[in-house]
This record gives C-alpha cells, structure tokens and sequence, in this order.
C-alpha cells in the first residue's frame, strides 16, 4: 500500500508537466495524495471492515468506502463519470476500461493469504465500477504482481505473469520520446509494470515510471506497489512521504498496516 501512495504523491507533480527523464526532484512541496491514494485508502479500509475478505461484503463496503472516502476528499483528480459515481445514491459500475482500477488495487495483494484469493477480491475491487474485461484485467496484473512479489518470486516470473494479460514487447527507452497520456489499462498498466521490471530498487523504479510521461501518478502509483512489495521502501524515503499522507487516508494506512 506505501508505494502506491508514494508513487501517486512523487508523479503528482508530474502528471500535468510531464518529464521525460529521470532526474527530477522527488519529494517537492507541493506534492500531494490524489485520487490514486484517497482510492488505494477506501479498498484497505474496506478490507479492515467486519466481513473483511467475504467477497460480497467486501464489495458492499468497498462501495461504501468509495463513496465516503471521495466525498470527504473532493477535487483531487477524479474522473467526471467516478465523480457522478461517487455522488450516486444507487452507484453502479460503468464499464470503464480506465487505470483506476489497477491504482487502487494494492491492498488486496497484503490482506489475500493466496493468490486465488488475492484475484478474486482484486476482481471484485474493479467491477464496482471498472466492470469492462480491460478494466478487470488492470486490477487483477497489479494484484498479482503485488503479490507474486511479496512472495518472493523473482522479476522472470513477475514478467511471464504479467504478459498473461498484456504483452511486454518494448522497453522504457524505446518508448520514452513517444509516449502519451494513456489513462487506459492497456496504455498504462504494462507501462507502469515495465518501469518496476526494469527498476534497479524502489526509487529506480518510481523514477523510471515517471520518466515516460503521461498519466505519472497512477503509472507510478502502480510500479510503486510493486516495488515496495519487492524491495521494501527505504526508510529515508518512507520519513519523507510519511508528512503528504495525512486525515483519513492516514488513519486507514495505520490500521491496515498493523494488521497486515
């Protein structure tokens, strides 16, 4: 959950003024949580919830969650349909094939105790809204990227994992000049899985992310989960982030990580 939040709040900066390279600033004033972080906090608030991992209550708090959680954190980047979501009193899912199914996705991958159990709830976390194959399939590539890495697994079975979803037939470099705003899973998801394959630790990767342009929050929103389930987060960087994550979304990170 701690690398998503701080790749979100790291590439907040960057999603409009996109950089292409790697030698930015990382930690800057006025960084901050966006809709990846307040998001990434409703799942793991949901799973904290009485019916914890039971797949329909966790889809009926997840909802609650979303929709409490974004209404108390207005105007940090919402999409216009998640926005009419969020302010539903009957929400139902839109078909949406966007990344913020595979933004919010991490905890999952903590509170699972297997990987079947890892991608049902991860598939239950998209369809609330994201009920489009694609947008299913974003959420379920992170999930068990997040997973596969805490366990242990190496980068050559994150990847053959991965390209069951997406192929990853380029490179950051080959990509870099030419990449554009993609809020789609499929323009933004094995790109932020690429930038953690080709990470040489956490900050490597959230730097790598970043460097390509386009959507940066949620590209390394969702590198930085993976990485941190890899490598850990160096504790330097986790002291600086610490201060942007703050409120509610704090609270919820606090409780999820002593019970997971």
């Amino acid at each position: 959950m701690l690398g998503a939040l701080i790749g979100d709040i790291v590439g907040s900066v960057y999603e409009w003024k996109n950089r292409k390279d790697k030698g930015f600033p990382f930690f800057q004033p006025n960084c901050r949580m966006t809709d990846d972080s307040v998001m990434t906090a409703a799942v793991a608030s949901a799973l904290l919830m009485e019916e914890g991992k039971d797949l329909e209550g966790f889809r009926k708090n997840l909802i609650g969650e979303m929709q409490r959680l974004g209404r108390m954190y207005p105007n940090v980047g919402y999409g216009l349909r998640f926005e009419k979501w969020i302010a539903s009193e009957e929400p139902v899912p839109y078909h949406s094939l966007g990344n913020g199914s595979g933004m919010r996705v991490s905890p999952v991958a903590w509170a699972a105790d297997t990987m079947e159990e890892c991608l049902a709830l991860a598939k239950v976390s998209a369809e609330v809204t994201h009920d489009h194959p694609d947008g299913i399939a974003g959420a379920l590539t992170v999930a068990g990227a997040v997973y596969l890495a805490r366990e242990g697994k190496s980068k050559e079975e994150i990847r053959a994992y991965v390209t069951r979803y997406y192929p990853l037939d380029f490179t950051l470099d080959e990509i870099r000049e030419g990449y554009q705003f993609d809020v789609s899973c499929a323009g933004s998801v094995p790109q932020a899985m690429e930038a953690f394959l080709e990470g040489e630790d956490f900050e490597d990767t959230i730097r790598n992310a970043v460097s390509i342009g386009g959507d940066s929050d949620t590209i390394a929103a969702m590198a930085g989960a993976v990485a941190a389930a890899f490598y850990g987060v160096p504790k330097a960087i986790r002291d600086e982030a610490m201060p942007f994550i703050d409120g509610e979304v704090r609270n919820i990170f606090d409780r999820f990580i002593r019970q997971y």
